[in-house]
């Protein structure tokens, strides 16, 4: 069992399958040292977190969808590498709000997957990052976040 795999074990994280795509894309590409992955949503075994930031789904729950989106980044990273140890860091992460009209608290919601990746990679999984608030997401998802991740050589 990897570090990686060590810690998500030690936080009770177990994960899923990699979410297959739900149009003309793939999961990921890997360019070089580079591993660009494809927007994950917050979906999990129960059919995940949907709804407006702010008003269906509140700041709690919003930022548990973000952290399921981490999730299934990491799963997907796991499905390009074959070990987790092999990402040297988590470069950037690309945040997606469906915010409700009157929501403006993004940045905290984006937290929820920024702290799982810090959680599971330590200061490798320090990033820079953006959080947007949208009007919508795919199949009225509540968070979407996709990322860049640096892979040993």
């Amino acid at each position: 069992m990897s570090n990686v795999e060590q810690r998500l074990a030690a936080a009770g994280i177990a994960l899923p399958d990699p979410v297959a795509p739900i149009a003309n894309y793939v999961p990921f590409v890997r360019s070089g040292n580079l591993l660009h992955i494809s927007g994950q949503v917050s979906l999990d075994a129960s059919g995940g977190i949907k709804g407006m930031v702010g008003q269906d789904v509140d700041v709690d729950t919003a930022i548990a969808a973000a952290r399921l989106c981490g999730i299934n980044l990491v799963a997907q990273m796991k499905a390009a590498t074959g070990d987790l140890d092999k990402v040297v860091r988590v470069v950037k992460l690309g945040g997606f709000v469906q915010a409700g009209p009157d929501f403006y608290d993004i940045p905290n919601i984006v937290n929820g997957c920024s702290d799982l990746m810090v959680e599971v990679f330590g200061e490798a999984g320090r990033h820079v990052r953006s959080a947007v608030g949208v009007y919508r997401l795919p199949r009225n998802f509540a968070v979407e976040v996709d990322a860049v991740v640096e892979l040993a050589p």
